[in-house]
């Protein structure tokens, strides 16, 4: 069994032998302890995701409870429909003909 240090990137993944294996989003940016073979990840001394080692390369081992409060884990990211700004109708004493503009 190896024990390696890794970075868990902005996908929430730490890379071991070209694989990738989630850990909770929350630790992005932290160095951990990684142990193949099973791949066990740790915090500290805390446990923070257990995943079965990929036979084939390159993989992608995800644990979607790790991608929680991260936007697009579902896909694309997901923005609330923009209403289309409409004008007001113009007040009906403000209309004047071209007429009276050309003569002032």
């Amino acid at each position: 069994m190896r024990e390696l240090a890794r970075i868990v990137g902005d996908d929430c993944t730490v890379e071991i032998d070209t694989n990738s294996y989630s850990v909770p989003r929350r630790l992005i940016g932290e160095r951990e302890t990684v142990a193949a073979g099973e791949v066990r990840i740790r915090h500290g001394m805390r446990e923070v995701a257990v995943h079965k080692q990929s036979e084939g390369r390159p993989q992608r081992i995800v644990d979607s409870a790790h991608l929680d409060g991260v936007a697009g884990r579902n896909g694309a990211v997901c923005r609330p429909a923009i209403a289309t700004p409409t004008a007001p109708a113009p007040l009906p004493s403000l209309l004047h003909p071209l007429a009276d503009y050309q003569s002032v």
